[in-house]
């Protein structure tokens, strides 16, 4: 649910999420909140009861639009995307996967009419600590991270068990073809053919640079061993 439904065209075209979609893995629908206002000129915003900087959106387009998108079904979880949420991650991402159907609403301009939340029963989430004009970007990034969830949008659905996030640890560093590049050169242990030492290297790598660049999820780790 946005106001800016052609935002997401060439999301829903390229990269993996498009071939999703031609797959029918997939479905992601795109409903104009705009398309069911009751104003004159289409207007969806109003200014904020109270005083402050910027307009508000109303509550009937949004709550009519959600009517529209739920069309008598019940039980789907709805999703809104706010500084104020609750922060994103992986795992949150892995629940979402599991469900068949969920709802996004994007704000925009200086948020929504509380109501609106209310009467759809959203829940709020963020992708970080960060302001951000509008709620789309941040809706794609949650379609994005939760597809790649979805069996079969991967071409190997293992690799998300090696990802940064998982078990709290980054991901170690990795390399390819050609050995040596700009003077510097793949790491030998990756070329002994034992597997054994490669994955204690990755371990070791990734436990490294979840300790020098996130810190807090180092402790989680540390506290996950216990």
């Amino acid at each position: 649910m946005t106001l800016f439904p052609d935002m997401f065209n060439d999301f829903m075209r390229e990269s993996l999420i498009g071939k999703a979609v031609d797959k029918g893995l997939i479905k992601i629908n795109i409903f104009n909140i705009r398309d069911f206002t009751k104003q004159r000129a289409n207007s969806v915003d109003d200014e904020v009861y109270g005083g402050g900087n910027g307009m508000l959106m109303m509550a009937q387009p949004i709550y009519d639009c959600y009517r529209k998108v739920m069309d008598g079904k019940s039980g789907i979880k709805t999703y809104y995307m706010s500084p104020k949420g609750k922060t994103f991650n992986q795992n949150m991402a892995i629940e979402m996967s599991k469900n068949s159907e969920f709802n996004i609403l994007c704000g925009h301009y200086e948020g929504v009419d509380e109501r609106a939340l209310k009467l759809i029963d959203a829940e709020e989430i963020s992708i970080g600590d960060y302001v951000l004009t509008g709620g789309e970007l941040p809706a794609m990034v949650v379609i994005d991270t939760v597809a790649r969830f979805v069996k079969g949008v991967l071409s190997n659905d293992e690799s998300t068990n090696e990802e940064s996030f998982m078990n709290n640890l980054l991901e170690y560093p990795q390399y390819t073809r050609p050995y040596e590049y700009e003077g510097l050169t793949v790491p030998d242990i990756l070329l002994s053919g034992d597997h054994k030492k490669v994955a204690k290297w990755q371990l070791d790598q990734a436990i490294e640079i979840t300790k020098k660049n996130r810190p807090d999820l180092y402790e989680k780790y540390l506290k996950d061993k216990v």
